[in-house]
């Protein structure tokens, strides 16, 4: 997936999945999505927990599932 083919918007987690997943509810329109960490993130070891506002990158080859790429503080 090339980085033109996303949709960036915020959004906050309402639940920690097993697998480093999370359900994170849009601002925008208050859908909830199923995210996981990207790569850097992960490298870096950000904690990422429930209530916190994060960054996504939506998928538009399937729009349920998106990416978080930065922890608002």
């Amino acid at each position: 997936m090339a980085k033109e083919d996303t949709i960036k918007t915020s959004g906050t987690i309402t639940e920690c999945l097993p697998n480093a997943q999370f359900r994170v509810r849009l601002e925008a329109n208050q859908h909830v999505l199923i995210a996981h960490l990207s790569g850097k993130m992960r490298k870096m070891n950000i904690n990422v927990v429930l209530d916190d506002n994060v960054e996504v990158e939506i998928s538009t080859y399937d729009l349920t599932k998106c990416r978080i790429t930065y922890r608002n503080k």
